[in-house]
């Protein structure tokens, strides 16, 4: 054979390299398959809405509705690639923005009220992974727990809303960074400055490569890493994310409600499932969650746009997550049989 023939490509080099390529990389496929789920909801939402859905307006309102959900979003990534789970994300996000809303109220500076708050989501995060590390407790029960502990202490800062009249909070939400047609508010660069900085640290920082390695293989992680604190740490960071949608949240409400954030966490996890991180564990990206929310966050749209009512949302969410956890389910399998 000549050098000329081994170059072209024939049948067999090209599902050789086909074959090469998912096997080096099928950890993206469900990932990839988000991207094209949006294009394609975009593409049929384009053409059954004559038009009206594709713009710079309603693009950008994707960011400015979801920016909440998208921060949780990145928190929940790290704790499901531990293999781990919160649950008390929602209520997490509801207390921090009834008592920011509280101690707005009472004259309290938001250079204080703010950090304290978040902190608040913070110290629940780490009673949550304390439980999970140290006193063996699932992270469903545990999480579970959290879920109650914050949703209670939301009631007791206030049974009703607040009303937030604080300019510099209202700000985040009120002001619009455009570009022609195209915007972009605070709380949205707040969200993509948070999705940035947990990519870079899933995939670029000793951390990161931790995280992965908890949720591949702990038992094998245990070998010279500091499982203990990362374990730990993750879920602070889910509850500092909490805080920080609770932040988000009261500036795009105008208010602070205890009621807030209902089944947010089910909507951060179907966001980070369908974004291509394995409930198993050991995968996913970061970026891939932020797909994610644009897909949810897209369908919500479509489905408003539609006049439909919203149990159709609950609906197509369920069938997409089915069709993930399959897709994940056979990559798991695939990973396995090649070992």
């Amino acid at each position: 054979m000549t050098h000329l023939e081994t170059a072209i490509p024939t049948d067999r080099n090209v599902g050789g390299f086909y074959r090469t390529f998912l096997s080096r990389h099928s950890s993206l496929l469900p990932t990839f398959a988000a991207v094209v789920i949006l294009v394609l909801l975009f593409v049929g939402a384009e053409i059954f809405l004559r038009g009206d859905f594709v713009s710079p307006g309603n693009i950008s309102a994707l960011l400015l509705d979801n920016a909440y959900l998208l921060i949780l979003a990145v928190g929940m990534t790290f704790v499901i690639v531990t293999a781990g789970i919160d649950l008390s994300v929602g209520s997490v996000m509801a207390f921090t923005g009834i008592w920011l809303a509280k101690l707005l109220e009472a004259g309290t500076s938001p250079a204080i009220a703010i950090p304290v708050t978040i902190v608040g989501g913070a110290l629940i995060g780490l009673l949550i992974g304390i439980l999970v590390q140290f006193f063996d407790v699932q992270p469903f029960i545990a999480s579970l727990a959290g879920l109650f502990l914050a949703r209670g202490l939301a009631f007791v800062v206030s049974l009703s809303s607040i009303k937030v009249e604080t300019e510099s909070v209202l700000w985040l939400q009120s002001t619009r960074f455009r570009l022609g047609d195209w915007y972009i508010t605070p709380t949205g660069i707040l969200a993509l400055f948070v999705v940035l900085v947990g990519a870079y640290v899933m995939q670029y920082t000793r951390f990161g490569r931790t995280t992965y390695a908890i949720g591949g293989n702990k038992q094998a992680a245990l070998m010279g890493l500091k499982v203990a604190r990362t374990t730990v740490s993750v879920y602070v960071i889910s509850g500092v994310c909490g805080g920080l949608a609770g932040l988000v949240l009261t500036a795009y409400s105008g208010a602070g409600y205890p009621r807030n954030g209902v089944g947010t966490e089910l909507d951060a996890i179907a966001a980070v499932v369908i974004g291509g991180t394995l409930l198993t564990g050991g995968r996913g990206f970061v970026l891939g969650s932020l797909v994610g929310v644009f897909v949810y966050g897209t369908i919500k749209t479509i489905i408003s746009f539609m006049g439909a009512e919203q149990s159709w949302m609950q609906i197509i969410i369920g069938a997409l997550l089915l069709l993930f956890i399959v897709v994940q389910r056979a990559i798991v399998a695939r990973s396995v049989r090649r070992s």
